[in-house]
Order: C-alpha cells, then structure tokens, then sequence
C-alpha cells in the first residue's frame, strides 16, 4: 500500500509505502533514496515506538546532507582521494568529504527517485540504474532493494546488481536508530554486543590503515554487552578524534568457513527501559558502528530536536576503502556477474 508524499524538482512522483506484520511492527518506506522513513515495533507491554530518526516531510529528505534511513551506493562509506585504479583505469570521483568521496558522491543513490513496486502484503522492492560515470564510477549499474517484513519481526533488507562494466559496489542502509524512540534523548545506555574481534583502524581523514587492529583491550571491545556509553569519552586518539564511534568493525563469522552467502549473526543491540532488542544479521564482512557524534538537526520528526549521540548507525557493509586495499574483501563487480547481499534487523522483547 502507498500514498502519493511529494514532487521532485524534476517532476518524478514521490511515493510512501506502508508494509507491517500482524505482530504490530509497521515501516514506512519512500521510493525517494529508498529511504526507511518511520519503524514502529512493539517494546515491553506491547507499547510501540518510532524507532529511527528521520522527517515527516519528504521535502526536509530533499534538502538534508545527512543520510537517514536511506539506500547508499554506489560505494558506501568512505574511498580515499576520492580514486581508484581498475584494469590500469584510474577513475576520479566527485569529492564530498575533504579529499575523499563519502557514500556515494554528492548526489548518490540516496538523492535519487528509484521505480518501486509493491510485492503484498509484506514487501516493497525499489529499483535504479546508475549511469556509467555517474559520480565517476564505470559502468552502467542496474541496483534493486528489497524490503520484507516478516512474521519473525525481521526487516530483510536484499540488495542484488549487475553491471555491464567492471565496477566497484557496497551498498549498506543508513537508518539512524533509537531503540527508545526517536527524539527520546540519546542511546549511552543502549547495550550493544558485536562478534568482532577485529576493526579497521583510520588516519586523519577517517581512511583505513590497512590493519585489522584486535579490540581487545581497547575501547572497541564490545565481544560482551556493554552501554554504548561506557568508553565513548576515552582519551582513545581514534574515539577522540570523531568524538565517540564511527569505526568499521571486522566481523568474525565472515571469516569463518561458512558455505553459503547467507545472513550471520553481526551485533545485538538492547534498550534496557522499553526492553527492545535488535539482532543484526549480515553477509557482509563489516559493520560500520556510528554513534552520530556531531549530529545537530533541528526539525525532526515532530519538531524533535536530534542532538549529539541521539542514535547510532550500525552500517553493514564492505570495508571502507576496499578498492584501494588489495588484501580488504573485494568490491569489484564485472559483466556477467550477478552482486547479492542481505541484512536482517530481527527484533524481540527483554523481560
């Protein structure tokens, strides 16, 4: 089921859809950066709250530079000077974050209008084609996403592409989440588990090393549940740096013989006072664990106010970088191969 929610400037119609299951979860999805607009899932006594942050409008979606809720591509999270070298073709991209290219470009999939079907009673399935040298990627890229819903309280998210040009992809949703509710404040006391016992340490400009730095002993040990809260003032230079978390942890169960591209288990996060808890479970090697540090957004969802740490990003993803990192988990996608990945947000209730 949609509505109609809005014009792009260039005329395309923007469109809301609704998906739910009979366990009361219920999200609403736009065909604008197939973006996750609004999450209500059921906490403690069965009382549901929205629980990503995001607008009420489509037009404040139009004009914000930050990236809630939304699809991200062609490449997610950060590649260095903004270049990379294929087939001994250096492709320059546009520069958005300094030096480097972030998420895309300025104008990446989550500032596009995808063609959208609804697949009843539970899915919704969002398409694009990325033009070669859009953003200065090669490649003509045909993207599609898929939402589901399931009966399991699970939102599938299944990306799958093909192109007719050797390429790089990594696509990940960017849903700030707040498992309290958006606008309640921020998530230190979230409790977050992750099976990582390895992330990708940065220099200056947030670009990785190229080491895969063990976590323990450091701030980034989340093996056991911890409050998110609970070392994101260390005078660690890498957390001090980016003022808390915004890191991209190495997950264990990739590399770990595994026969088979499906989902495993990436991280738990809970919410000790609605009792809601989140599991992630991912086919991608990595996890971008971001604590919006510096977000300052002034017109929310019911006028709320998002501050600083008001809610955490836990990006699945490849590693930032990847195509400048031979020995990284590769992103390169030629004619002839088909590129599938999937992520589940299972959620349920503590007692």
């Amino acid at each position: 089921m949609y509505i109609p929610w809005g014009t792009a400037p260039d005329g395309q119609k923007i469109v809301l859809y609704t998906i739910s299951n009979s366990h009361g979860l219920i999200a609403k999805i736009t065909n604008f950066g197939a973006i996750l607009v609004s999450f209500d899932v059921p906490g403690r006594g069965g009382k549901a709250a929205d629980i990503v942050l995001g607008f009420d409008r489509f037009d404040d979606y139009l004009h914000t530079k930050r990236y809630f809720g939304a699809t991200v591509g062609r490449y997610a999270n950060r590649i260095g000077n903004a270049q990379f070298t294929l087939d001994g073709t250096t492709y320059k991209l546009v520069k958005n974050n300094g030096e480097n290219s972030l998420h895309g470009g300025v104008a990446g999939f989550h500032k596009k209008v995808w063609r959208h079907r609804g697949l009843p009673p539970n899915a919704v399935e969002f398409s694009y084609r990325s033009p070669d040298g859009e953003e200065g990627f090669p490649g003509n890229l045909d993207v599609t996403v898929r939402y589901t819903l399931t009966e399991e309280n699970a939102l599938r998210i299944d990306y799958t592409a093909v192109t007719d040009k050797t390429t790089v992809v990594n696509f990940t949703n960017h849903s700030f989440f707040n498992l309290a509710g958006e606008g309640s404040g921020d998530v230190l006391h979230h409790i977050v588990t992750m099976n990582a016992s390895r992330y990708t340490p940065v220099d200056s400009g947030l670009i990785p090393t190229g080491e895969l730095k063990p976590v323990a002993g450091t701030p980034f040990d989340f093996r056991k549940p911890k409050p998110i809260g609970a070392d994101i003032d260390s005078p660690d230079p890498e957390i001090r740096s980016v003022k808390g978390y915004d890191h991209n942890f190495v997950l264990d169960a990739f590399f770990a013989p595994h026969s088979s591209a499906d989902p495993f288990h990436a991280a738990r996060v809970v919410e000790p006072h609605s009792g809601r808890a989140m599991d992630i479970f991912t086919a991608e090697p990595g996890m971008q664990f971001f604590t919006t540090n510096t977000l300052d957004q002034a017109n929310g969802k019911k006028g709320h106010f998002y501050g600083p740490r008001s809610a955490f990003c836990m990006e699945t993803q490849h590693f930032p970088d990847s195509p400048n990192h031979p020995d990284f988990p590769a992103t390169t996608l030629a004619p002839g191969q088909k590129f599938h990945s999937t992520t589940v947000y299972k959620f349920s209730v503590e007692n």
